[in-house]
Formats: C-alpha cells, sequence, structure tokens
C-alpha cells in the first residue's frame, strides 16, 4: 500500500512516499480502505515535539470502508463504511489502509460524504466538550469565541448557537464574513480591536487560538464565568496548565481540555452533520501524495476551516 512516512532530510520534518505492506487487523480490531483524513494540530505538533507514531504515519481523523476484520469483532462488517479518531491508537491515517480497535470505530450516516465525515472527530469533539463538558453551556450564556475560523472554530461557533447562545467570535478580517454567515450574533476583527479591554463581558469563553494572559480573559468574565482554554500559542497552553488553578480563586473559573475521543460524541456531531444543522468548513483537499504540503500549510496557521486530504 501507499504510505505518506514521516521522515527528517537534514534539519526539515518531511511526510515521504513509501510503500508499506498492508496491515492484517489483529484480534478486536478492523481493517479500514480509507478514503480521506482531516489533518489537525495534534498531527503537526506532534512533528514539532519530536512524538512520532510508531508506524511513522500521522492522521487520526479518518474516514473509509471495512474491508476485513480480525477475530472477536462483531460490531462491523465488511462494506461498513465508518468514521474514527485514531490519535490514541497510533494514528495511520495517511496511508490506503489502517487497521485498528473495532471500539475506535462508529458508522458513518448513509449520505454522508467521506470527505465530510473525516473533518468531524478531533476538531468537533474538541469544540463539544470544551462548550458544554468544561464550558456547562447552556441556553442564553454569552459566549466569546477567540479563532473562530481554523479547524476547531466553525464547529464551536455553530455548536455555540445551537445550544441557544449569544455568540461572538474573534477572527482575522479575512474570515469576518465566514464567522457571520456560520451564525455568530457579532464578530471581532482582531486586526482592527482588542477584543479584551473594552467593556463586554461573557458567561463563557472559549480560547481557541491567540495567546493573551489569563488575567486579560478573566477581565471580561462575569460573575460565575468560565474561561476554557482548548488551544492556541504553546505558551497560552502551558500558561493555563501551570496557573490555572491559581486563577481559578473565586467566582471565575480557568479550565483547559484535553480532548478525549468518545464514540457517543462523534455520533452525535456525524448525525448533526448528516441532517444539515451544522456543515464542516473546508478550507482546502490534497491527494495523497501532497500530504507534506497540507501539513506545512496547516501548520502555518491561516487555514480558514479543515484542511483534508483524499486517499482514495
Amino acid at each position: 500500500m501507499r504510505t505518506m512516512a514521516f521522515t527528517k532530510k537534514g534539519n526539515e520534518p518531511l511526510l515521504e512516499l513509501r510503500r508499506a505492506d498492508t496491515p492484517k487487523p489483529a484480534s478486536g480490531e478492523v481493517l479500514v480502505k480509507v478514503k480521506a483524513v482531516s489533518l489537525n494540530a495534534a498531527d503537526y505538533r506532534s512533528i514539532q515535539m519530536g512524538m512520532v507514531p510508531k508506524s511513522r504515519i500521522f492522521g487520526a481523523d479518518v474516514a473509509g470502508t471495512v474491508v476485513a476484520k480480525g477475530a472477536n469483532v462483531t460490531d462491523f462488517t465488511v462494506g461498513d463504511d465508518v468514521v474514527a479518531d485514531l490519535a490514541s491508537h497510533g494514528f495511520g491515517g495517511l496511508a490506503d489502509y489502517v487497521a485498528a480497535p473495532s471500539s475506535a470505530w462508529v458508522l458513518k450516516p448513509a449520505g454522508l460524504s467521506f470527505q465530510h465525515a473525516s473533518a468531524v472527530p478531533l476538531a468537533g469533539i474538541t469544540a463539544l466538550q470544551g462548550l458544554q463538558k468544561l464550558g456547562r453551556i447552556a441556553s442564553g450564556t454569552k459566549v466569546l469565541i477567540v479563532g473562530s475560523a481554523g479547524s476547531v472554530g466553525p464547529w464551536a461557533v455553530q455548536l455555540a448557537k445551537f445550544f441557544g447562545s449569544t455568540v461572538t467570535g474573534v477572527c482575522s478580517t479575512a474570515n469576518v464574513e465566514q464567522t457571520r454567515q456560520l451564525g455568530a450574533d457579532f464578530v471581532i476583527d482582531y486586526t482592527r480591536e482588542d477584543y479584551l479591554t473594552g467593556d463586554k463581558r461573557y458567561d463563557l469563553i472559549l480560547a481557541v487560538n491567540g495567546n493573551n494572559p489569563i488575567r486579560a480573559y478573566k477581565r471580561c468574565l462575569n460573575s460565575g464565568g468560565r474561561l476554557v482554554v482548548v488551544g492556541g500559542a504553546l505558551t497560552q497552553i502551558f500558561k493555563t496548565l501551570l496557573l490555572g488553578w491559581a486563577y481559578s480563586f473565586g467566582s471565575k473559573k480557568v479550565k483547559i481540555l484535553t480532548a478525549k475521543p468518545n464514540r457517543s460524541d462523534l455520533v452525535f456531531l456525524l448525525n448533526l452533520v448528516a441532517d444539515g444543522t451544522i456543515k464542516p468548513v473546508i478550507d482546502k483537499v490534497y491527494p495523497l501524495e501532497q500530504a507534506s504540503e497540507a501539513m506545512q500549510y496547516l501548520s502555518a496557521g491561516h487555514a480558514k476551516g479543515k484542511v483534508l486530504v483524499n486517499v482514495d
């Protein structure tokens, strides 16, 4: 089979087209013919931190078709179309085939394209768990989404509106209209306005991008409000990890999310996409042979939506 395997030429990390044996599913695993993969910050940040999968093949958000199964697999049959987040199962999506535990997969809704299905898992679940699990979002919540474009932001805007919140999105000039079309009630262009120094207050701030002091975020929270950091610069993430507990004294709370794969969450999101309630925002689609260029584009930080790789 074809793979786009991690390698280094000099100091430059690259994904290189190689041939490898098609894996055989072990007991409890299914072998999936990969149709489409979406890339995430988890992919390129793993490369930056030297955390390379054993297979040397990245790509966690996978949609494809079951072509074989190992012993003791009863929840899928050959021919089933499936979706998974394989970040905790060794990645492996940037290849013609991937074998992974059947417990990682869910059925793709009929009528939903493989591309749209692959755009759901990590980004959608990150937005959902940030808003719902840690953010405790409810109807009427005033939400500020810092980073309303990119991979996670469009999901956060649409899900926040789905839950009945008043949504303010923060993005660059190029993404203002997109954020508005996704349903945001208000949009702030951070290149023209300092969104953390005015008199506006929020019940929930979801920090998807950016690199701001925790104190500045907290000042913009209403009493009882919550800051949930799900991404952004590594310095923002590390500061929240180290100091979030200290800033959580009092009524305003500071949380950091480590999104975890969850089959129920994934099924919930796939169904919202299948019925048209939420629309994945796809920026660019690359063929498998150009996965390295896709990764470079995503890591540059200017993507307006999901970056996908067509494998089939």
